[in-house]
């Protein structure tokens, strides 16, 4: 019983976390260039930083790796202090 709701509560966390790496057609096509805007005005450290993320998500993004693409694109937000979701929401808006 007990190992039941573990798997259970595995399962339900795996759920809720998914949505925030999901990688729509537009991870590739639109969030490099919104992280490099928001680069090019960032702290030189930062900014190196999430350049290289950037990088590393564009060629997972040409080997067919959005998801994982994704997630170093998140990375790359964070190292700007911003949010991947607040950034592509400007993007969308413009």
């Amino acid at each position: 019983m007990f190992n039941r709701a573990l798997i259970a509560i595995a399962f339900a966390a795996a759920a809720v976390s998914a949505p925030a790496f999901a990688a729509d057609a537009n991870t590739c096509k639109n969030t490099p260039a919104a992280l490099r805007s928001a680069a090019a005005t960032a702290q030189p450290e930062q900014a190196t930083m999430a350049m290289r993320l950037i990088v590393v998500g564009e060629r997972l993004c040409d080997a067919g790796g959005r998801a994982e693409a994704g997630k170093k694109f998140a990375s790359a937000a964070k190292a700007l202090g911003t949010d991947l979701a607040a950034l592509n929401t400007n993007v969308a808006a413009q």
